[in-house]
């Protein structure tokens, strides 16, 4: 049997959504073992001067606890 845990992160990209989730998923992994997957909870924009400066996705990252 094994135990999972959920954290929350937040990453951002200049240039898409799939860029900042994958950012974050590589960030991710590079502190947490064993991940199994992740669920995007939100996703935003932030607008400067009428454009697209940032795309942002609020996700939830699930992970293995190591026994």
């Amino acid at each position: 049997m094994s135990v999972a845990r959920v954290t929350e992160i937040t990453s951002s990209s200049k240039k898409s959504f799939q860029e900042a989730i994958e950012k974050g998923i590589a960030r991710a992994s590079k502190t947490l073992k064993n991940v199994e997957g992740a669920w995007i909870q939100d996703q935003k924009i932030v607008v400067e001067d009428g454009k697209i400066s940032a795309y942002r996705v609020n996700m939830k990252v699930t992970f293995i606890l190591a026994e």
